[in-house]
């Protein structure tokens, strides 16, 4: 590899490997030398690279596709080949810092050499070189930010992670101040004489903290250098995929796809560019923002004295849309669940945006050419970190025998838990929530509680699953499920009965690295049309309904009962 050889040795000095400081960086760059070599920017005006990008004809030759995909806890990379099979994986955990009780962050320098080596221990274990690689792309945890100099490349701060809490109070301010409620009015008003689902999403905007924006206002009140920098005119904003292309290109790119956008709170997806009228809120210059790009086809290509080869880099995606795109939910009415740490349901609503006033979140799901698809998002935050909290406390010892465990008693013996250990998110949206187990007796086992906590993640899909088909009107047509959990049978059919829907359990768990793969081959030619990715895609199992709805329907009742109980419990202290 290059970065071994002398060049490779400069490389790493003006691209230093790890910090060694764990301390936020609020008030000064992180410290390195980040001098770039000379290169010419390219014309940030002209026409989307994608939409010029003569795709190859690959069909008879061995291609390989690079997948990337940095989630909040693990950094993975896979190699497919054209039929989906990997050739190739490797995956790190991620480092997170946290410097304070509410911040969390990580180290720009830590996350670019943990990247490049998960890539190189991916190339390792596939037996190829970098040369061989036909096209790659990458994936994205949401909302997790830095700004940095335009011209020296420097950081001004460590990633700000959308797990950090910082700009909390900010929330709370600015959803109850005189501007908003204002905003918020005038919005209603005219949604009365319009109808227009821009002003009906406007009626009830407010601000969240996994959303970049209070997190980056926070920092303006609190980095001197970057808001003397700021003004002017020498900062760059980005996500994590905006900055490791960014990175990747040697600097010559400073993109992002509109599925990262539209998740940050800046973007306003009725318009499909980042929002005037949030910036102008919070004081933000829109100089900083990357181009937005299509999220399949030719964002830039890898500088050679970074990996050895030229790679393009074809796709780019928020990471649950990718899981999205991988499961082949392509139609209007096809719904994506992963079930990971949490749940993310998201419903495929065709080329217009849902104003949700449930707390559903309109998102771009991919933009491909003139394809512009969207997505309706709701989310339960604790899913699997229910389960890794349950077995810390050793309610039961392995994960795979959960179903087993439930269905070794006949009901949950009274017992119903209510999972809230970040609040109750859509259709909810109560952040004063507690998690709450009750109804416990001196007969109740262990499989009791066991089947209380599984119940209660297919019951929060179920109030998730009613919420999109009241809002949206749309006839659901397909459930496609992904993610660790999806491995729990009894979830997966008591999610099926509970809704009668057909449960599809994907074939991959690992679902957006197959979604990067499928939007970077499509940006490149070697697949042609997504009729072809269905074909590859595979599932695993299906759970059709077993009519036990009105076993639970009195049991889920009961269940909305403690929800009740665990409401608005941190507002009354």
């Amino acid at each position: 590899m290059l970065r071994n050889s002398s060049f490779g040795k400069w490389l790493n000095h003006v691209q230093p490997r790890c910090g060694q400081s764990q301390q936020s960086t609020l008030d000064s760059p992180v410290e390195g030398n980040f001098s770039l070599p000379p290169y010419e920017m390219e014309d940030t005006k002209k026409e989307n690279i994608a939409n010029l990008f003569e795709k190859l004809d690959v069909s008879g030759e061995e291609v390989y596709v690079l997948a990337l995909d940095i989630g909040t806890t693990m950094i993975r990379a896979y190699v497919y080949d054209r039929n989906i099979n990997i050739v190739g994986s490797f995956h790190t955990k991620a480092k997170l810092l946290h410097p304070q009780p509410t911040f969390c962050e990580i180290e720009p320098d830590t996350l670019y050499n943990q990247v490049l080596y998960c890539l190189d221990g991916c190339i390792k274990d596939s037996g190829l070189t970098y040369s061989q690689i036909t096209c790659m792309g990458m994936a994205t945890q949401r909302n997790t930010f830095i700004t940095w100099d335009r011209e020296t490349g420097k950081p001004f701060h460590n990633f700000i992670t959308w797990q950090d809490l910082r700009g909390k109070e900010y929330v709370k301010d600015w959803n109850h101040s005189y501007t908003m409620k204002a905003l918020n009015t005038g919005a209603k008003l005219l949604h009365t004489f319009t109808r227009s689902p821009r002003h009906l999403a406007a009626s009830v905007l407010r601000f969240l903290s996994p959303q970049v924006t209070m997190r980056l206002k926070w920092l303006l009140n609190h980095n001197e250098l970057l808001k003397d920098r700021l003004y002017q005119n020498q900062v760059l904003f980005g996500c994590i995929d905006t900055w490791l292309l960014w990175k990747l290109t040697a600097g010559r790119v400073h993109a992002t796809d509109y599925s990262c956008a539209s998740s940050t709170g800046l973007f306003d997806p009725f318009q499909m560019e980042w929002s005037s009228v949030v910036c102008k809120l919070l004081d933000i210059p829109m100089t900083i923002f990357p181009e937005l790009k299509d999220t399949s086809g030719l964002f830039g290509r890898c500088d050679p004295q970074i990996l050895g080869a030229a790679i393009p880099i074809t796709g780019i995606v928020a990471d649950q849309q990718g899981a999205m795109f991988g499961d082949c939910c392509y139609t209007v009415g096809d719904v994506k669940c992963t079930m990971g740490s949490g749940t993310f349901i998201d419903l495929n609503t065709g080329n217009q945006p849902h104003a949700s006033i449930a707390g559903l979140y309109p998102l771009v799901g991919w933009k491909i050419g003139s394809e512009l698809v969207f997505i309706a998002e709701g989310v339960s935050s604790d899913s699997g970190c229910v389960l890794e909290w349950a077995k810390s406390l050793s309610i039961f010892e392995e994960e795979s025998k959960l179903a087993d465990i439930a269905e070794s008693v006949p009901d949950n013996g009274g017992v119903y838990f209510v999972a809230a250990f970040s609040g109750l998110q859509a259709p909810i949206n109560d952040d004063t929530a507690v998690t709450t187990m009750i109804g416990m007796t001196p007969n109740t086992a262990k499989a009791h509680v066991v089947r209380a906590i599984l119940e209660s993640l297919a019951f929060r899909f179920k109030l998730l699953y009613e919420t999109m088909l009241t809002e949206t009107k749309l006839p659901i047509s397909s459930v496609r499920v992904n993610g660790g959990v999806s491995n729990n049978r009894f979830v997966l059919q008591l999610m099926s009965d509970l809704t009668s829907q057909v449960i599809e359990k994907s074939k991959f768990t690992d679902m957006t690295n197959l979604g990067v793969a499928f939007l970077a081959g499509l940006g490149h030619g070697i697949w042609k049309c997504k009729e072809e990715l269905f074909k590859l895609r595979g599932c695993d199992r299906v759970y059709t309904p077993q009519k036990k709805w009105n076993k639970y329907k009195n049991i889920f009742r009961t269940w909305e009962r403690a929800v009740n109980r665990s409401k608005k419990w941190y507002s009354q202290q």
